[in-house]
């Protein structure tokens, strides 16, 4: 079996553990191909094992991965590709078991981890993390290429099947003296859906703010034309500029700088009021980065998300506080936008913003 078998039954594979309800992305299925490099892939357990090492990262995915590999790979079980790059996948740390003297005779005193660091970073609230973790973290995020749902055009573009091509019809009869030859027809383009993120940096929200920013500048990064990034604080920030920078070091520097109102207050319904002001919100996903802290008036918050629903295709929070276990929305924001918004989500972790993408890709 050839290199590309093996990466088309991964990816296969990937998909069924998706439809389980197995969290087998992009990067997982990469890492789980470049894994079988350095297994004996003829041999059935140890392709099960290099799966399991890096597809699953919640046990409730254990019991979803057994089922699905008896069944996937219940025939033929994929060979060895001996060109793929080498990667380390698991983390081994020496623990030792117990007090000096009571482990038993032929116990080597050491307990994998069993899991890798990019695996326990994913889940982690960044809020407790430290400088170099957070530092990984947002290497990770910067290399986040999210899809985008896509919109209906007005623009056409010649296709085989669709609407008569009446232009392009005639003009080829002409060509050839009247007579009736090919009909030309025509489709819609389809063009990415743009979207809107309103990123709170208010002092609340000083905990996940520069992560929050980092994700934005990889979603400006996967769609430059079709995001754009605004700050709420004091006052409506637009960044978008800013991020465009490439280095995400650089992009950072200029988005601080471009933010008078860094860790202040929060005017909620007044900013969002100045933002529907425009037309930007008109057809687009508008993402609401905040945990619902309202200083102002609660009740034109919720007059201005009535307005938001019925202008945005489609209106998501990220509350970072939601990943937390036992945590109701009982902020006087919280309650009065949650009925205006469609999708309601964590934004604590890189895999709440890994969900996120996923929701703007149309999953």
């Amino acid at each position: 079996m050839s290199g590309r078998d093996v990466t088309d039954t991964i990816v296969g594979f990937a998909r069924t553990l998706r439809a389980a309800g197995v969290d087998a992305d992009h990067e997982r299925t990469r890492l789980m191909i470049r894994a079988l490099g350095h297994v004996s892939a003829a041999n059935r357990d140890e392709v099960y094992w290099a799966g399991r090492v890096t597809l699953c990262s919640t046990p409730d995915d254990l019991p979803r991965y057994d089922r699905c590999f008896a069944a996937y790979f219940a025939g033929e079980t994929p060979r060895l590709a001996r060109s793929a790059p080498p990667v380390v996948i698991v983390r081994h740390t020496a623990t030792p078991v117990g007090e000096p003297g009571e482990q038993e005779e032929g116990e080597s005193g050491l307990t994998p981890a069993g899991v890798s660091e990019v695996e326990v970073l994913r889940t982690r609230d960044v809020a407790g993390l430290t400088a170099a973790e957070r530092d990984e973290v947002h290497r990770l995020l910067g290399m986040l290429r999210a899809g985008r749902m896509s919109r209906v055009s007005r623009r056409f573009l010649p296709a085989r099947r669709g609407r008569l091509d009446q232009r392009r019809t005639v003009r080829a009869m002409l060509r050839q003296g009247g007579e009736i030859g090919v009909l030309h027809r025509r489709r819609h383009r389809r063009r990415p859906r743009r979207v809107v993120l309103l990123i709170d940096v208010s002092g609340s929200m000083a905990a996940y703010a520069d992560t929050l920013l980092r994700l934005a500048h990889a979603l400006v990064r996967s769609e430059p034309r079709a995001t754009e990034v605004f700050t709420l604080g004091t006052r409506l920030t637009r960044v978008t500029a800013e991020l465009r920078h490439r280095d995400p070091a650089t992009a950072m520097t200029a988005v601080s700088a471009a933010i008078p109102d860094w860790s202040g207050g929060t005017r909620l319904g007044a900013e969002l009021k100045e933002f529907l002001t425009g037309s930007r919100a008109r057809g687009a996903i508008v993402v609401i980065a905040s945990d619902g802290w309202e200083r102002g008036d609660a009740s034109l918050l919720g007059d201005q998300m009535a307005r938001l629903s019925r202008l945005a295709h489609q209106v998501i929070w990220v509350n970072p506080h939601k990943g937390r276990i036992g945590y109701e929305p009982l902020t006087a924001g919280m309650r009065v936008s949650l009925p205006h918004v469609d999708e309601f989500i964590a934004g604590h972790s890189l895999a709440a913003y890994e969900r996120l993408a996923r929701l703007l890709a149309g999953g």
